[in-house]
């Protein structure tokens, strides 16, 4: 697996540099990249749905009680993710996103490994995600690190559902 050591992650908000404009920027990419692969036709941010313009004009209220995480190389902003607050022991991990600039270089690994120490640090006895099926990769990586396929909370189809009971956080190398 690719070194990650030059990728720093830190918690968002609060990081010097400031990373808004450029979690802003990668929120607005994961989302239009996602809609295209639904085949969903959206020239531009205006058109995305309500939900997902609110999570990029201002990610402090929308992920409000979650931890968003923000991985840098050097001070630039390369990828995201978001862990959310435990619900019955279940903290979730939504959003992983690495700019295509910047894939190969051990962004999403870092990212992954970050958030399985907050779900930790936040109590969560299992952590879930959920992907939508093409995302062959990122499904690879998610079996990688431990995540097994589970019965859908989604209704959408084409999305698997995945979850990983935790036992500690293991370094990801």
């Amino acid at each position: 697996m690719t070194d990650h050591r030059e990728v720093a992650v830190v918690r968002w908000p609060g990081q010097n540099p400031p990373v808004e404009d450029g979690l802003a920027a990668l929120l607005a990419a994961y989302h239009l990249q996602t809609e295209a692969e639904k085949g969903e036709s959206v020239a531009d941010v205006d058109e995305l749905p309500d939900r997902y313009r609110a999570e990029i004009a201002d990610p402090r209220t929308a992920f409000a009680g979650d931890v968003v995480l923000v991985a840098l190389l050097s001070d630039t902003v390369v990828g995201c993710l978001v862990v959310t607050s435990p619900n019955n022991g279940r903290a979730e991990i939504k959003r992983l996103w690495t700019g295509p600039e910047s894939r190969g270089r051990g962004v999403a690994s870092a990212l992954l490994s970050a958030a399985l120490t907050q779900a930790a640090e936040l109590g969560a006895h299992t952590v879930r995600l959920s992907v939508w099926e093409w995302r062959t990769g990122a499904i690879a990586l998610y079996e990688r690190l431990g995540f097994a396929v589970t019965p859908s909370w989604d209704e959408r189809e084409q999305l698997v559902c995945m979850q990983r009971p935790f036992r500690g956080v293991t370094a990801i190398r």
